[in-house]
């Protein structure tokens, strides 16, 4: 019936072809996605922080108007929960802003809300004018770059030669200078 060996060529096919019946339920079950279907994997998940970092030994300089303002060092900067939030420890900061002599400010942490320009200075904050031989002890500083005012809600202490001053709050603005002690002041000289 068959002499040449190439005429079972065109056989593998039809071979393949009447025994789908038995072979093509095993392959379509093998092949079939496992585990269902998840459309939450399927969308982008948009809530997720676009910028996450951690740094150590972090410089960030703050400018306003094309001057710079604000240069912060950081022993460690990372973002938080949200985009727009950096959160430091280690804070050492100099404030250049003014024609005026440059402030020192220390603390144990800080952290900067990028679209408020909000720089929070928390845990042992040290405000230190060196010329003027100035220290200004707090537990937090909020600086508002809208206002330039630096605002301690709590309890400041302010120390230069012969002089001790302890309040409750204080405002101060970097502008002009002034200082706003409020909340049972007592002054020492």
């Amino acid at each position: 019936m068959i002499n040449n060996p190439r005429n079972l060529l065109w056989m593998v096919p039809l071979l393949f072809l009447a025994t789908s019946p038995l072979w093509k339920p095993l392959v379509s079950a093998f092949l079939a996605p496992r585990g269902g279907y998840n459309p939450k994997l399927a969308q982008l998940e948009a809530d997720s922080p676009i910028q996450n970092f951690i740094m150590d030994e972090v410089v960030i300089t703050l400018t306003s108007n094309g001057k710079e303002e604000w240069q912060i060092d950081a022993d460690r900067a990372y973002t938080s929960e949200q985009d727009h939030d950096i959160e430091m420890v280690g804070v050492s900061a100099l404030y250049i802003g003014t024609e005026k002599e440059p402030t020192g400010i220390t603390s144990k942490k800080g952290k900067y809300y990028i679209d408020k320009r909000h720089l929070v200075l928390t845990e042992r904050v040290v405000i230190s004018k060196p010329t003027k031989n100035q220290q200004l002890l707090s537990e937090r500083i909020d600086y508002y770059d809208a206002t330039k005012m630096a605002v301690s809600p709590g309890k400041v202490e302010l120390r230069a030669p012969n002089l001790k001053l302890t309040a409750g709050r204080m405002d101060y603005d970097l502008s002009t200078g002034g200082y706003d002690f409020s909340n049972r002041v007592k002054v020492d000289l």
